[in-house]
């Protein structure tokens, strides 16, 4: 009687450590599963920051111009492509003319810049490169360079698709991420998503201002300087403005060396001019638009960025901070908050929000 209760715990040890082990093995596929899509992952959340646009967009005219909610979403749509599209007319081909005129000039101020910091001519280099590859090699690269582009096209085009479709309805999203979640933790999965996608908000509606202030203030001082393509160079550095810590630098670059290639100090006054731009951007701009924003420590920030980049590519480097963002402010409700007890305050979060008691 008693061997035979023996065998029966060691066969309820055997199913039990059997059903550990395919828990575990079921882990480390879905890792496998979800770092082979993670460019995908990265696309849908660039569609979700789309969708925050869009819906705030749709939520402003709700507000403050009483739009009717059912039109509000297809309105706005219409409204910031009519925008684009406005801005393409008024600007498009002086604009294209100027990159494309900047894209010539790059190896020659590349030139002056690396004779003016003792490096010599770079392009020289770059030309003895190209040259000792073989006209296939070349050819090749020429072709993956184009199709680089057009999937980077695509890829823009998914994400605002995807974005306008989450915009549409995000309750059926939210609700289909919930109910993944067993019941009991419904609520505070809920309250979570709701708490990132408020900081996310904040954040988007801060950065925007950012680049539009950062890309008026260059173009005027590149125009005061007497940069040529000051329109041109003025976009690059609003755009770039979106990442954090690294745009402001990695937009100054194209002005910087173009200036080297003027006389006098058009250089000088240019690194002037970027450096003044960035101490109104972090002193005055984003103080004023961003005070309710989560805010992240810059050196955490900045490795959060650095490891976008490395893990993921241009992707990881474009949505490492909004990526952080939410880790952050998941971390503090879900860990912080709610399993430690500390009362911490939670970007994006109502006030009237449950605390712990």
């Amino acid at each position: 009687m008693n061997e035979q209760g023996g065998s029966s715990r060691g066969l309820i040890s055997d199913a039990e450590f059997i059903r550990k082990c395919l828990i575990v093995l079921g882990i480390v596929l879905l890792t496998l599963v979800l770092w082979s899509l993670s460019s995908v992952l990265l696309l849908g959340f660039g569609a979700i920051l789309v969708a925050i646009i869009f819906h705030s967009a749709a939520e402003g005219l709700v507000r403050y111009l009483r739009v009717p909610e059912r039109w509000s979403l297809a309105l706005a749509s219409l409204l910031i492509l009519g925008l684009f599209v406005g801005l393409a007319i008024l600007f498009g081909t002086q604009l294209r003319s100027q990159l494309t005129n900047v894209i010539e000039q790059l190896p020659r101020a590349l030139d002056n810049f690396g004779r003016a910091i003792g490096v010599g001519a770079v392009s020289d280099d770059l030309s003895n490169i190209i040259d000792s590859q073989s006209a296939g090699g070349l050819a090749s690269r020429l072709a993956g360079i184009g199709g680089t582009i057009l999937g980077g096209l695509a890829d823009f085009l998914l994400v605002i698709v995807a974005g306008l479709y989450i915009a549409a309805s995000p309750k059926t999203y939210v609700d289909g991420l919930v109910k993944l979640f067993p019941v009991k933790h419904h609520e505070r999965v809920r309250g979570s998503l709701h708490a990132s996608g408020e900081a996310l908000k904040l954040w988007l509606l801060s950065q925007l201002i950012a680049m539009v202030c950062v890309g008026v203030l260059s173009t005027l001082a590149y125009w005061m300087i007497g940069l040529p393509y000051f329109y041109a160079l003025g976009l690059i550095a609003g755009l770039v403005d979106f990442i954090p810590f690294l745009g402001p630098i990695l937009g100054a670059l194209p002005a910087v060396m173009i200036a080297f290639t003027l006389e006098g100090n058009a250089a000088l006054w240019t690194i002037v001019a970027v450096l003044a731009i960035q101490q109104i951007e972090g002193n005055i701009i984003f103080p004023l638009v961003a005070r309710k924003v989560v805010t992240i420590p810059a050196a955490l920030a900045l490795f959060a960025i650095v490891a976008g980049g490395i893990l993921f590519g241009s992707f990881g480097l474009i949505f490492g901070f909004p990526l952080a963002v939410v880790t952050y402010v998941l971390v503090k409700k879900l860990y912080v908050r709610e399993t430690l007890g500390e009362d911490t305050p939670i970007p994006g979060e109502d006030e009237t929000a449950d605390k712990p008691s």
